[in-house]
């Protein structure tokens, strides 16, 4: 997000310069300087939408200076093409006097060197906190793996304290340290900034008088499953305890949240089923042009706390009836049975459009975890942990698990997505529904994660 908008302001002062300066450098009354300044809005906000949907924000994907200016390119021609789509709705606003160019090579000459500077000072890992971990099990594990992989975040490993329940794992490259009775010292001793507790057990093991010692000489303490929940945005399910769910807020969630929520939910499918009206007729039509069968799909889903309904979609598939039952939790599509006008529809994400009508309906909200079916929830509640929790919201027609991690067709990839769908539940807002959907357009535009 700061990334964003330090961008974004270097963006918006590129192009109110260039348009000042070819448009008009002596302004005759304020009208001037707001038209001028709409232009240049204009121009630094379709940037910043073609940046954002080319990763050029992610850094997990753009790691590197040369992947960056790759994708820079890339983004220029995307902004342009939104640019020419948004001066066809309002041509007032068009740059004029040739003050695009100029633009556009001013905010490139101003990016590059921002970023250059920037992938310089995450090789370095320059102005780092000096991170010591205490513990070395599974959880710690992925701590030193996610802090590794984000060299963006602040963190540099300096240590490892043994809590001697690493098992036989491979060793940790980072030197032990240890015994945890002198934490305080080795914390001293190694400069650390922060302790990041990833205990394995912390029964009769936690030491709470060190760690006291190291925060009154200004050590910040960290807890390793908010940590690991920081850099990933999910919940480390195997490390989740039933005590820490029960003091949790974020699992609570009040009738003014819910109510809200809901409200937004409705008046969102109620703009969008008269918006894609006829886009709604058009799909149905191909689709009963291209096979035969009826026009929709509809299967028994499990919704809001647990309770059945009949979950709505587009038939995708040949000789795919009306209502469908799959027999195991594992059975995935016949890809060789997927129609014509289905391929397309996957991978725009079209085929759930119909949903819409779920959630007037109040079977589902617009976001939220995606409903399983019926007879695949007591299955995985007995293999999952925490399973039933998905059923505290509405399930919905988009979700964070979907657009961080996609399609599941394992135990280990259902539970990967099970640890997003905790994060969400947690994190509930307006603002993380409204990052969901921006995701969700992403995806269906450029097809990442659709299968």
């Amino acid at each position: 997000m700061s990334l964003l908008l330090v961008e974004g302001a270097t963006l918006f002062t590129a192009a109110v310069t260039t348009v000042f300066l070819w448009g008009s450098p002596h302004l005759l009354d304020w009208i001037d300087a707001v038209r001028f300044l709409g232009q240049a809005a204009a121009l630094s906000l379709c940037c910043i939408l073609a940046f954002y949907y080319n990763d050029l924000y992610d850094l997990r994907i753009v790691r590197s200076f040369a992947e960056f200016a790759t994708r820079l390119l890339q983004g220029l021609g995307v902004a342009l093409l939104l640019l020419a789509g948004f001066y066809m709705f309002f041509p007032d606003m068009r740059i004029g006097d040739g003050a695009l160019v100029p633009s556009l090579l001013l905010i490139v000459g101003l990016l590059l060197p921002i970023r250059a500077v920037g992938y310089a000072v995450m090789r370095r890992r320059a102005f780092a906190d000096r991170v010591l971990i205490l513990g070395t099990g599974a959880l710690a594990r992925k701590i030193v793996e996610e802090i590794e992989a984000h060299p963006h975040y602040r963190y540099e490993i300096v240590g490892v304290a043994d809590d001697g329940r690493g098992g036989t794992e491979d060793p940790i490259k980072y030197p032990l340290v240890g015994p945890l009775e002198r934490l305080d010292k080795i914390a001293s001793e190694m400069q650390a900034d922060r302790i990041v507790v990833a205990l394995a057990d912390r029964r009769g093991r936690m030491p709470m008088r060190q760690l006291l010692e190291a925060e009154a000489h200004g050590i910040l303490v960290e807890e390793g499953m908010a940590t690991y929940e920081h850099f990933t945005k999910k919940l480390a399910i195997e490390a989740l305890s039933p005590s820490f769910l029960v003091f949790s807020r974020g699992f609570r969630k009040t009738k003014r949240q819910l109510a809200s929520r809901r409200l937004v939910s409705l008046v969102a499918a109620a703009t969008g089923l008269v918006a894609t009206a006829p886009l709604l007729a058009l799909i149905a039509l191909a689709i009963k042009l291209d096979s035969r069968g009826p026009v929709f799909f509809i299967h028994e889903r499990a919704g809001y706390h647990g309770r059945p309904f009949r979950l709505v979609k587009f038939r995708t598939m040949h000789g795919q009836p009306a209502d469908s039952q799959q027999d195991s939790v594992w059975d995935r599509d016949d890809n060789g049975r997927i129609t014509r006008v289905g391929r397309w529809l996957r991978k725009l994400r079209f085929d759930e459009l119909p949903q819409i009508w779920n959630i007037l309906k109040g079977d589902m909200d617009l976001v939220g975890p995606r409903p399983e079916m019926m007879e695949n929830i007591k299955i995985m509640a007995d293999l999952i942990p925490y399973y039933s929790l998905r059923h505290v919201v509405r399930p919905g027609l988009t979700g964070w698990a979907q657009v961080r991690y996609g399609y599941s067709v394992s135990l280990e990839q259902v539970t990967e997505k099970m640890r997003y769908d905790l994060f969400y539940i947690k994190h509930m807002s307006l603002w993380l529904d409204l990052r969901i959907l921006v995701d969700t357009v992403k995806i269906a535009l450029f097809g990442r994660g659709a299968q």
